[in-house]
């Protein structure tokens, strides 16, 4: 079976459908897959992160313009929107959970731990500058580096709480009553990662996320990523149908950068 990198995407596709609030759901039973499930601007953006490292990691606001420019009906943010059609690429000081949504493949693509932050930092920045919307970024980034090097969830969990001040000691169930549509890096990166940590594989980490009734194609794609890179792969149903829903130039993409760094990426399981 060939590698592919599709945690993100998979959780993206997945949990589409529920986004908007009329179909916003607060349970894990639900169809992967159905009519309505289609890649939205996490997809989109992180795929331009992956041509992006794969022609040297330079230079992300020209990816990032190139690929929203070519899918502008993906879902993206007003102030993205404004920034994709700007003849400058100056940041807008953004906390919103693009910065997340986006940087799992420079999980992928590093060797050391800083690293992996300084282009997760570099990633968020040529949009997402405020210190939260580079704080997502890194964290994510960071939780997939150490994920993909072996490192248990209770590791992974100290870090994250010692390095980024984020609160990962609750619970699903404890979350999902109260919690709300939230499209800040403070409001939904720490709940990603906690479906990660309480999952027990990569389904499981997406329906969690889904069933938080928040924002689900970026929850789903944030956690999928971590999860991915910790289940080492994403299973071969779920790979499949995503892959049957994403363009051609799309799978080229994803299929370089997998080939490029198959030494240490997952594969379907």
């Amino acid at each position: 079976m060939k590698t592919y990198l599709l945690g993100a995407i998979a959780g993206d596709m997945i949990g589409s459908p529920y986004e908007s609030r009329r179909w916003r759901i607060k349970t894990t039973e639900f169809p992967l897959f159905q009519r309505f499930s289609r890649f939205t601007d996490d997809t989109v953006l992180t795929v331009a992160t992956m041509d992006c490292l794969l022609h040297g990691g330079k230079d992300y606001a020209a990816f990032y313009k190139k690929y929203a420019r070519k899918y502008p009906d993906a879902g993206f943010g007003k102030q993205f929107k404004g920034w994709m059609y700007a003849d400058n690429s100056l940041p807008y000081n953004s906390w919103g959970n693009g910065s997340a949504m986006r940087v799992s493949p420079v999980g992928w693509a590093f060797g050391t731990l800083d690293e992996t932050l300084a282009a997760a930092r570099a990633s968020a920045e040529v949009t997402h500058n405020h210190p939260e919307g580079i704080r997502g970024a890194e964290a994510v980034a960071a939780c997939i580096f150490l994920a993909r090097n072996g490192k248990t969830k209770d590791e992974m969990r100290e870090y994250v709480e010692n390095t980024f001040g984020y609160d990962l000691r609750r619970k699903c169930d404890e979350i999902r009553p109260t919690y709300r549509f939230d499209s800040s890096c403070q409001g939904s990166v720490p709940e990603a990662i906690i479906c990660f940590l309480e999952s027990r594989d990569y389904e499981e980490c997406v329906r969690l996320a889904v069933s938080l009734g928040g924002d689900s194609d970026t929850l789903a794609a944030i956690g999928g990523g971590i999860a991915e890179a910790y289940y080492r792969g994403v299973p071969e149903g779920i790979g499949r149908e995503t892959l049957h829903r994403l363009p051609d130039e799309f799978l080229e993409v994803i299929r370089a950068f997998s080939e490029k760094y198959e030494s240490i990426s997952g594969r379907f399981v």
